[in-house]
């Protein structure tokens, strides 16, 4: 008998990828957390029924939320990843020397323990020294920062969950005093592709408009997401996202990389017609 699984993405659509075994289930105190292993895809983790990642397209992800910023800012020292427990974005972020420390907020313990063990492949640069692991809530956590990041990163979950708070108009307001004067902030952004995500993104995109005098979105294909059209966000309250990209600087660094280029870096921020339509009529 074969095994499947599937994620719905719509009443009307599901996503499934066959499977060759499960590895992992679990509950934690906020979520269910399972990871399976397959043909096509390789592992991949899922919460809540709801796939996070696969060990064939996540460095796509991993890559553009993280490079992006890192090529923009002329000196990130120190670095909040506020999710991210799986370790793809810490991964990312430990290749560059110049970064001093990195502080990850992860509500659920437990993704971290499987991740470390079920995905080496994102979590193998947990145990850094510059990485300090806080395991709380990612609101409680910010509302107590004051000028202190040179870069957020906001690796959440989906709304609905844990990760609700993180989509809120106080939060993204706590992100902002948690910078320093020429701080950045990324956060992903969903999918503008089928409605309820579309949705959630146009609200997403108010709030932090709202809070950061830039706000800019660019969009990344995951094959695994819905729709394979992916959006984050980039706000700054200094630097604009393509004007002040350092490309000959960031190529200095000698990093490889299997997506994310700078050349590419300019192009994301161009989007189709109808995602532009959508953030104009919210901001």
């Amino acid at each position: 008998m074969e095994l499947w699984f599937s994620e719905r993405h719509t009443q009307n659509v599901k996503f499934s990828i066959r499977v060759e075994r499960q590895l992992y289930s679990g509950q934690s105190e906020f979520q269910r957390i399972d990871v399976f292993d397959s043909r096509e895809f390789g592992r991949f983790l899922t919460l809540d029924g709801y796939l996070m990642l696969t060990e064939k397209d996540e460095f796509i992800y991993h890559e553009m939320m993280t490079h992006v910023p890192m090529a923009v800012h002329p000196d990130p020292r120190k670095i909040l990843v506020i999710g991210g427990g799986d370790g793809g974005v810490i991964r990312e972020l430990t290749r560059y020397e110049k970064i001093e420390r990195i502080d990850m907020v992860e509500i659920d313990p437990l993704v971290v323990e499987v991740s470390k063990k079920y995905l080496p492949q994102t979590a193998c640069r947990l145990e850094d020294p510059r990485v300090h692991i806080y395991y709380e809530d990612g609101l409680r956590f910010i509302r107590s920062v004051h000028e202190e990041y040179d870069l957020i990163i906001v690796d959440c979950s989906d709304p609905g969950g844990p990760g609700e708070g993180l989509f809120t108009k106080e939060f993204y307001g706590s992100c902002y005093k948690a910078l320093k004067d020429d701080g950045i902030m990324v956060n992903q952004h969903e999918s503008p592709f089928y409605e309820e995500d579309a949705m959630t993104m146009q609200r997403v995109h108010k709030r932090i408009v709202g809070s950061f005098p830039i706000s800019r979105v660019y969009q990344v294909h995951v094959p695994t997401f819905p729709a394979g059209h992916w959006l984050f966000g980039f706000a700054s309250k200094k630097y604009h996202p393509v004007r002040d990209l350092d490309a000959v600087k960031w190529n200095m660094f000698g990093l490889s990389t299997r997506y994310y280029t700078t050349q590419l870096h300019a192009g994301a921020f161009a989007l189709p017609y109808y995602v532009e339509e959508m953030l104009k009529h919210v901001e």
